[in-house]
């Protein structure tokens, strides 16, 4: 038996003797990976045997202690989710959570990358990885044009590509943070002027 969150257990009827109850429902949906539920996808998780008028009467009660809230959309389909009252509907705290990082990659620790197992954390450093490839590739073609050296020389061609790298990523750092500033402020805020106005 799942343990449910304190404000659920404090709303529903642990009393109520019937086939279905209405802590078996909520377990149900608080256990699934889905957000959302129709009457059929919940009466075939809960129990094949019970009735969808069954599943249907325990929702309703569900709504009226605000356990459950519903939408309904077009052709008559209405979806149930639990009513979370820590975040904005159908969010579960920890899905309002993650989803107030920034990016996946600030999910992604040094545990989860060697084991393979933040799917979108790693997706996403993938995905980096390709874009910085690129640039790395446009700036060295461009570099041979105009007869340059690398920034970074090493005797091993992985330690030159991480060096190159990481100064490549320090130039794009502060080149994005000076056209934030003058998205914000204009050019004039970005570029600071030396005061001439001298002693009065």
């Amino acid at each position: 038996m799942a343990t449910l969150p304190t404000w659920i257990d404090e709303r529903i009827d642990p009393t109520l003797d019937k086939k279905l109850t209405q802590r078996h429902v909520v377990e149900v949906m608080i256990e699934s990976d889905r957000p959302f539920f129709s009457i059929q996808q919940l009466q075939s998780r809960v129990s094949p045997t019970v009735s969808k008028e069954t599943v249907r009467n325990r929702l309703n009660e569900l709504r009226e202690i605000d356990v459950v809230a519903a939408e309904t959309y077009p052709e008559t389909i209405t979806l149930y989710y639990v009513n979370h009252p820590e975040s904005p509907w159908p969010l579960s705290p920890e899905g309002q959570r993650a989803l107030d990082h920034d990016s996946p990659l600030e999910t992604l620790s040094l545990a989860d990358f060697l084991r393979l197992r933040n799917s979108a954390g790693i997706r996403t450093l993938v995905l980096a990885g390709f874009q910085l490839s690129l640039v790395l590739f446009c700036v060295g073609v461009g570099m041979i044009v105009l007869s340059m050296d690398a920034p970074v020389e090493a005797s091993h061609g992985l330690l030159a590509a991480a060096g190159n790298l990481f100064v490549a990523c320090l130039v794009l750092l502060g080149a994005e943070r000076l056209a934030r500033k003058v998205r914000d402020e204009g050019v004039n805020g970005a570029v600071p002027t030396p005061d001439r106005s001298g002693p009065k």
